[in-house]
């Protein structure tokens, strides 16, 4: 084995963690993998016999690159990305709980908390995720952002302020967590308007990302209130009727895959707490859906 094969063995010790680290800087699946990718070309041109610590390097390379690939993400859109963005969801098997796996594929992410770092800048995102997610020291973290190490201090505190206020509690539980989305399908299938009314919160919050391009009653939407939400599960309830849908974990939660024949059509995450579904989060985008990794759910 030559080195190039040595050094190539090394990084693969640590892809599970990078693309943990990038997924949660970035949303996308796609955008991580290709982070990994950035970085595993940066160590094959560096010399990586100087290199006291290879995860530590290769995790602040991942950094910048995320950095990189968020600033010129903020730069492409004049806004925003508005309140119907859903990120891309890590779905398993329910059946299989690896917990091994779960940290090397960002399971445990879950999606109301992507949706509040898509509300952070860049450099707050960072800071927030190297420190408080993996512990990076901000004496490491302050080169990747820039600033000095209190700065980045103040960066990651302003950040974790945003993101106590704005997720949401949640039931830990797996069996809860089913028992309520059992009780939300059954209602849907039934058409029981009230059956509805009692799993829901007052407030819920539906967030339906079908993409760009969708139009029409299947488009992009947000819909708040206990009600609406009721009355959008009755208008799709054809679709519950599909024998297609399948209880799996949406970043390590309890959800809904609709997939007939393989191909998936719609992925739903809820955030449930206190026996109610708070958040719902439909992933309906044709072309992001086409590369999401259903590796294992037919086994």
């Amino acid at each position: 084995m030559n080195d190039t094969e040595l050094l190539a063995d090394r990084f693969e010790e640590h892809r599970g963690h990078l693309k943990a680290v990038a997924y949660r800087m970035l949303g996308s699946l796609a955008e991580a993998e290709d982070a990994v990718q950035e970085a595993w070309l940066k160590l094959s041109r560096s010399d990586a016999g100087d290199i006291e610590n290879l995860g530590g390097w290769l995790t602040t390379v991942v950094g910048r690159v995320c950095l990189d690939m968020l600033r010129s993400r903020t730069r492409r859109h004049e806004e925003p990305l508005d309140d119907t963005f859903v990120p891309d969801p890590v779905i398993r098997p329910l059946s299989t709980i690896d917990p091994e796996q779960e940290v090397l594929q960002a399971d445990s992410v879950g999606l109301a908390l992507l949706v509040v770092l898509e509300t952070l800048e860049p450099a707050e995102r960072i800071a927030f995720v190297l420190h408080d997610m993996f512990a990076v020291p901000f004496d490491d973290i302050a080169p990747i952002v820039e600033r000095s190490s209190a700065a980045t201090r103040q960066l990651a505190s302003r950040a974790r302020r945003r993101v106590r206020g704005a997720t949401p509690s949640a039931e830990p539980d797996l069996g809860r967590q089913r028992q309520v989305l059992d009780a939300f399908m059954a209602a849907s299938r039934a058409g029981d308007f009230e059956a509805l009314l009692a799993v829901l919160d007052p407030d819920v919050v539906l967030r339906a990302d079908s993409g760009p391009l969708v139009r029409g009653v299947a488009a992009s939407k947000v819909v708040r209130g206990a009600k609406p939400v009721a009355e959008q599960a009755l208008l799709f309830r054809q679709f519950a009727q599909d024998t297609q849908l399948a209880l799996v974990l949406v970043n390590g939660t309890v959800g809904v895959l609709n997939a007939p024949e393989g191909k998936p059509q719609s992925v739903m995450g809820v955030t449930i707490a206190d026996g109610r579904i708070t958040e719902m989060y439909i992933l309906a985008d044709p072309e992001r859906l086409g590369r999401l990794d259903l590796t294992g759910l037919d086994d």
